[in-house]
């Protein structure tokens, strides 16, 4: 092949490098998920489609002026650093489609890890193969076109590439799992819900602390190489217990983090509609999250909260040892009366079943807070903590961050920053803890996701309940949007208080606008760029 060939076939390869930034981007942001990175090309069309189409039209542009130049004969474009020339721009429009469609201020950006060079280096591979193939066409023009399907060149070099990172994620799994099991004396528990989850792994880790060196999964950690990374990078022979937060998005994916940590307690906290746009039914949620319960050894232990459905019919269920929380004073194992709440945190009177009873205090706002810390204060009691160092470690408990962490501002406005994530139950709990405070009460919210075919039905209850616990609603989006307002009006909502929006930037200029020193404003959830609306 000719170099000015190879030029032909160089000019898309390198302009599209470039521009697939965002697109890469979101495959990073689904886990490198093929069902959940094709739901975000549909909702993302101008992200995702628009660079291939603008990569195409540019490289036919630099073909027919290469053509002119050089194929035909004339001696401008001669030389090498002529030819080089083509390419730099081909590279430079690259970067310029994707400074100009790409989230320029994204909330979690691009992290260019192990998996991410290798998957570049594939998809680097894929993209010349493809251009090479259509160079062979008498259609010279031919290599300019295959950007049109960008994002689905991307998805076959991360095909391609599955296997290599199936090899890689499984050397580290099972290294990170001879790690933990090494020490034999270690407390193995696995934590798992449809919400709820992260909450009681750090009240847990703040309650265990108070008498074992306890190493929890960071942030939010919860798949198998999130899980590997912690044990690796953290795990040393000084703890003597290790807590793993178990997350999942499709059946089988509980099943596999406890072929890695091997619980012997296992603590469920919640079972809900979460992530139905992979598991489709609540029916298959219940069964991935009893999947931690099943892979306890017969003399394991499983925590459940009495939540009157779902919760309590798999404890009832189950015939390995148990244990039962509940707020209904003298039901189960741990329990708790005497309950105040209010925008400073919650105070109430701890049972534990054998070991009496304590006064607890604590930070941490709403009702359902105390849920988790009853399901962790009956873990710590069986562990062999007094109701002393319970206590105590209640005391010490600090919100976490996004969690309805409240941020007050002396001579301001207060914030309840519950932007971490957002489901049916803890949008409800989150509403809860705004009503307890004074008028006038803000929320700012793009709504919930990942919420399947109901998505839009469980958007309006949430603006039927917004109704009852605010005074102004600012609400973020376009299509998600609508249902919201929608409940909004059917619970009675003034119209002048609804502020629709269309970006989080947009919101912070309206409540800025009208914000009181005064007033409490709750942020109930907070996108990732992958959902956004284009």
């Amino acid at each position: 092949m000719t170099i000015s060939r190879w030029l032909l076939v160089l000019i898309p390869v390198c302009a599209s490098l470039f521009a697939s930034k965002g697109i890469v981007h979101y495959f990073q942001l689904e886990s490198y998920q093929f069902p959940g990175y094709f739901r975000t090309l549909a909702r993302n069309k101008t992200h995702t489609w628009y660079p291939g189409i603008l990569v195409t039209v540019g490289c036919v542009v630099l073909f027919y002026v290469f053509d002119i130049l050089f194929l035909r004969g004339h001696v401008i474009g001669r030389t090498v650093l002529t030819q080089a020339l083509f390419l730099l721009v081909a590279a430079a429009y690259g970067w310029l489609i994707s400074r100009l469609l790409n989230e320029r201020n994204a909330k979690k950006p691009l992290v260019f890890t192990g998996r991410i060079k290798r998957l570049y280096c594939m998809f680097i591979f894929v993209m010349l193969c493809i251009s090479l193939a259509l160079a062979q066409s008498p259609l010279a023009v031919l290599p300019c076109l295959w950007p049109l399907v960008l994002p689905l060149v991307l998805a076959l070099a991360g095909l391609l590439a599955w296997p290599i990172e199936k090899f890689i994620s499984e050397l580290y799994f099972r290294d990170a799992k001879r790690r933990l099991l090494s020490n034999p004396r270690l407390i193995r528990i696995g934590i798992t819900g449809s919400y709820g989850k992260t909450s009681v792994k750090h009240i847990l880790g703040t309650l265990l602390s108070e008498k074992y060196p306890t190493l929890i999964t960071p942030l939010s950690y919860n798949t198998p190489m999130g899980v590997s990374r912690a044990i690796r990078e953290k795990l040393t022979p000084t703890y003597q217990v290790f807590v793993g937060e178990m997350g999942a998005r499709h059946v089988g994916d509980i099943k596999e983090l406890c072929r890695l940590v091997k619980p012997t307690i296992g603590i469920l906290t919640s079972v809900g509609p979460q992530h139905l746009d992979t598991f489709r039914t609540v029916q298959r949620v219940v069964k991935t999250k009893y999947e931690l319960i099943e892979a306890l050894p017969k003399d394991g232990h499983g925590y459940f909260f009495d939540d009157g459905g779902i919760c309590k019919g798999l404890y009832d269920q189950t015939e390995k040892p148990k244990s039962l929380a509940s707020l209904t004073s003298g039901h189960g194992d741990c329990w708790c009366e005497n309950i105040t709440v209010s925008p400073s945190g919650c105070s109430f009177d701890l049972h534990l079943k054998n070991k009496g009873s304590i006064r607890c205090q604590t930070l941490l706002l709403g009702e359902h807070n105390i849920q988790n810390i009853l399901l962790a204060s009956m873990v710590a009691g069986d562990l062999g903590l007094s109701l002393k160092q319970i206590a105590h470690g209640i005391s010490e408990l600090k919100p976490i961050k996004n969690r309805l962490e409240l941020i007050p501002h002396p001579g301001s406005f207060t914030i309840i920053n519950d932007a971490f994530n957002s489901n049916p139950i803890g949008a409800k709990a989150a509403l809860k803890v705004l009503a307890s405070f004074p008028k006038r009460r803000i929320i700012v919210t793009p709504g919930m996701v990942e919420l399947g075919e109901k998505e839009a039905e469980y958007n309006r209850e949430f603006g039927r309940r917004i109704a009852e616990s605010a005074d102004i609603a600012i609400i973020i989006g376009k299509k998600r949007a609508i249902p919201i307002i929608e409940g909004l009006r059917e619970g009675g909502f003034s119209p002048d208080q609804i502020h629709h929006v269309g970006s989080l930037t947009e919101s912070t200029t309206v409540l800025h606008d009208l914000v009181q020193p005064t007033d409490t404003v709750l942020y109930e959830n907070d996108l990732p760029d992958n959902y956004q609306e284009a």
